[in-house]
């Protein structure tokens, strides 16, 4: 998404604050934008995340609401998001267009979901390998491999708990495919979940390479 389609959104979820039929629902919504877009270690996610809906009146958390995601705003039209650099963007870029050749294979007739899950499980390696250097992290003794990815970036707290699940798992999908264990990679629709969410993380984790957002 583009700054200028992140502020559209960001806009109206202020808009949507200040109405009569406000609910609490907006912090959620307003929450689950910041973590996508603002990342997860940002002090806008984490001032909205903090809030306490029990200790405080829907007109405080409607203002406060409104005060953070106009606080982003600002951070966004002055091209502040924009903290990767030319060659960590080229990178990703390169990345999303081999996830657009998995869901080629995944759309075409014929095709086994392996080769899919092959492409996608390398896009994802690519990633995370290219993220480790940009970070300035080191694997230390650990071999190059997704879970060796994953795991310094988790130590780093550039990843969440949950995202260093979903890569083992990621993973494994990705080894069947490689070792030739068709029957454990034969659902076409396992793998189309899991180019959804390499998509997802990509898109959650691809803003900054120096910090989790």
């Amino acid at each position: 998404m583009q700054n200028d389609e992140i502020v559209e959104q960001a806009e109206r979820i202020i808009a949507e604050s200040r109405s009569d039929e406000y609910a609490i629902g907006v912090l959620s919504q307003a929450s689950d934008f910041l973590q996508r877009y603002a990342g997860e270690r940002s002090a806008f996610y984490r001032r909205l995340s903090a809030i306490d809906t029990l200790k405080h009146s829907p007109e405080t958390v409607q203002e406060f609401v409104q005060s953070t995601l106009g606080a982003f705003v600002r951070f966004v039209q002055s091209g502040l998001l924009d903290g990767v650099s030319l060659k960590r963007r080229a990178e990703i870029d390169v990345v999303s267009d081999f996830l657009g050749q998995a869901q080629d294979l995944l759309d075409a007739t014929g095709v086994h979901p392996a080769a899919p899950a092959m492409i996608i499980g390398a896009s994802l390696e690519e990633f995370l390998r290219n993220w480790v250097e940009e970070a300035g992290l080191s694997l230390g003794a650990k071999k190059p491999s997704l879970d060796a990815y994953s795991n310094t970036l988790r130590e780093a707290e550039f990843i969440t708990k949950q995202d260093a699940k979903d890569i083992t798992s990621w993973a494994g999908t990705r080894n069947h495919a490689a070792h030739g264990e068709w029957d454990d990679v034969s659902d076409k629709r396992r793998v189309a979940l899991m180019l959804e969410g390499v998509n997802l993380f990509m898109r959650r984790h691809g803003a900054d390479p120096g910090a989790t957002t």
